[in-house]
């Protein structure tokens, strides 16, 4: 059901829920809070000066409003409570003075100044508590849709919808488990009445979420069983070593595991159904060229998709340069959106024609138009995780390929078994002969002075440096550095000797690409970013990386940014900028094993940013953390399992509705 059939939602509020992601009824009433505030009572006798407080009472005097320079502006009133009266005052909640009637009924949250007898307050909510604990919910909203808002729309959809929301537990696992059902579990966790319910409750929506993610990973991990229909092909291994002959380096052992695990994928009956993960600079991409170049070999096409058209073009240079130098000379083509109709044309002929050995693009290497003679081998580097939609497509072509995902994300090995449960799993964990480890760096704040020296002494080397912040623009209720306030101080300090220039998440891919392709030929000496470079292109004259705010990031997040330098022969830096969690960045000042840092994160913070950010499509976990919940995952894991080969006819319709389910996403 789309969102904007739940009564009270207009076309302004369907655009701002759409900007955060909120489409259908399931998204809405499935947004959970990400924190919840425990409203008790204070006593204002007994509390210190400049302490949180939460009162309630009846408002006694009209509020006056005081307007200041710069739009800002302040409510003054007196509140009574049930210690007494106090005089309450708020900033820049102007538009509250009409409903804070003399003797509306509010609670007030803020730091109260016991000489004065004044409380500053940081919000006001309309009601009263009880003697008992009050539990809000508190979401992640955007500007002009409030909390208020929210809650409003999820509780109308639950009270008017809620017969129309999914439900995926199978009632055996219902029963077993005492669960209560979904809609009820979800009014709880909007709207906790204790904190004992809201455990219960999230339990089972966690179980739900899990038992689904098994479901789906058990069912493809049956479908590739059926599968056999692989391309068998007859590759002998003296062609394989021939290949390591001509490198012009040595492979670690783990790329030599890995690409023998390929070879043997290649050559059997079955359909390959592999994932490569290796951390940042593990040389996962030769692993990847060799296995096309086999396919090749063999007589087959092969397809490497990356995430945006510049990681394709340079993938496409980096795989010319390298089969240079191989005994068998191969047709190489890149297909981008950018290049005008004729020589997309003149691609998809001669990838019809089978005259085109090896296609590098992104995700429009599967569409409609494109059609190939006799595709062997489908590689997808990062964020392209092949889902059913996909297979079905190429399926619907007549195509049959075996696929090699490959990962930059380190996850530990028990977690990325169960997982990737539907695929094989290759590790590469051993780095490249030669390569220069960075050095990390912690820095105050305060200590910025020493930050700009550094950054000095790699400009005057004409090395280039990338800046990252948490944040694009100024927000209200946070003092995190962003990205416009550092391109102020970058410019401050070098604009009159260099090129500095800004890319972020909310540019549009065009702008940002062309950026991102300005930094790599050094047009741009300095880049200030947000965590969109985190899969980026390899710019090997960048040799700096300064993170401010580091203990906003999760610690594999971080080793995913630090990547982006020490791409070259260049000793490379790393700087973390930070007055918080020092201790937690240590980690990172340690070590620069991306396996060892992910254990770490794991047990710090559960799945965090271990699959990368929201837009790299591999993990969207709403409720669920995969490593506090690790136990309920394994036992969704064999419950799954168990319901997916029961034969029981009373069961199929549940089946049906989650295999519809998995068709219909995009994973």
């Amino acid at each position: 059901m789309d969102v904007g059939k739940v009564k009270g939602i207009g076309p302004k509020s369907l655009l701002l829920l759409n900007k955060i992601g909120i489409y259908t009824l399931d998204d809405l009433v499935t947004h959970y809070p990400f924190r919840y505030d425990i409203l008790k009572r204070s006593n204002l006798r007994e509390v210190s000066s400049d302490e949180k407080v939460i009162v309630d009472g009846k408002v006694e005097s009209i509020p006056i409003l005081m307007r200041f320079k710069a739009g800002l502006n302040k409510l003054n009133f007196r509140l009574v409570t049930e210690h007494g009266v106090v005089g309450v005052s708020i900033f820049n909640r102007a538009f509250m003075k009409s409903n804070l009637t003399i003797g509306a009924n509010i609670i007030v949250i803020g730091k109260f100044d016991s000489k004065k007898n004044i409380i500053t307050a940081s919000d006001i909510k309309f009601g009263a508590l009880n003697n008992q604990e009050k539990i809000e919910s508190v979401y992640h909203c955007t500007s002009g849709l409030t909390n208020k808002n929210l809650s409003t729309y999820i509780n109308t959809a639950l009270l008017m919808n809620g017969k129309e929301i999914s439900d995926y537990i199978p009632s055996i696992y219902q029963e077993k488990y005492q669960f209560s059902n979904k809609k009820t579990a979800l009014n709880i966790v909007h709207n906790p009445p204790t904190i004992e319910k809201l455990k219960e409750a999230q339990i089972r929506l966690k179980y739900e979420e899990l038992f689904s993610f098994m479901f789906k990973i058990n069912y493809l991990k049956e479908v590739h069983k059926r599968e056999k229909s692989g391309i068998e092909r007859v590759i002998r291994k003296t062609e394989l070593e021939n290949i390591f002959k001509v490198l012009p380096f040595e492979l670690t052992s783990d790329q030599q595991k890995a690409i023998y695990e390929i070879y043997e994928d290649l050559t059997s009956k079955s359909r390959m159904n592999r994932l490569l993960q290796g951390d940042v600079g593990s040389g996962k991409t030769i692993v990847s060229i060799i296995a096309m170049y086999l396919n090749c070999l063999s007589g087959y096409q092969s397809a490497l998709m990356a995430p945006t058209e510049i990681l394709a073009t340079q993938h496409y240079y980096n795989i010319l340069e390298l089969l240079k130098n191989f005994p068998l000379s191969l047709s190489i083509e890149l297909l981008k959106g950018s290049q005008t109709k004729k020589e997309k044309q003149d691609i998809y002929q001669r990838l019809a024609s089978g005259e085109i050995d090896i296609v590098i693009g992104t995700h429009t290497l599967i569409q409609e138009d494109v059609h190939y003679k006799n595709l062997g081998l489908v590689v997808t580097d990062e964020q392209h995780r092949f889902g059913v939609n996909q297979r079905a497509l190429l399926n619907a072509k007549g195509l049959m390929p075996d696929i090699l995902y490959m990962s930059a994300t380190p996850i530990p090995r028990t977690y990325a078994l169960t997982i990737y449960g539907d695929m094989d799993v290759s590790i590469i964990k051993e780095m490249p002969k030669g390569r220069i480890p960075i050095q990390t760096y912690l820095k105050k704040e305060e200590e910025i002075r020493d930050v700009l020296e550094l950054m000095n002494q790699e400009l005057k080397e004409k090395h280039q440096i990338y800046v990252i912040a948490p944040l694009i623009e100024e927000s209200e209720n946070s003092d995190l550095t962003t990205v416009l306030a550092l391109r102020d101080k970058m410019n401050l300090a070098f604009g009159s000797r260099y090129r500095i220039d800004i890319v972020h998440g909310k540019m549009a891919s065009a702008a940002k690409d062309l950026i991102m392709q300005e930094f790599k030929q050094n047009k741009i000496q300095i880049l200030i970013s947000t965590t969109v470079i985190e899969v980026g292109v390899d710019v090997p004259n960048a040799s700096m990386m300064v993170i401010f705010d580091a203990h906003r990031f999760g610690l594999s997040t971080l080793h995913q940014l630090r990547g982006r330098v020490g791409r070259g022969s260049i000793q490379s830096k790393c700087v973390l900028v930070s007055n918080s969690d020092t201790k937690r960045l240590e980690i990172m000042k340690n070590t620069t094993d991306g396996f060892e840092i992910s254990e770490e994160d794991f047990k710090l913070r559960g799945h965090g940013d271990l699959f990368g950010t929201k837009q790299s499509g591999d993990m969207c976990f709403k409720i669920a953390n995969l490593k506090q919940d690790f136990k309920i995952l394994m036992q969704a894991k064999k419950d799954s399992l168990d319901y997916l080969i029961d034969t029981t006819t009373d069961k199929e319709s549940l089946k049906i509705s989650l295999i519809n389910a998995i068709h219909h996403s995009t994973d």
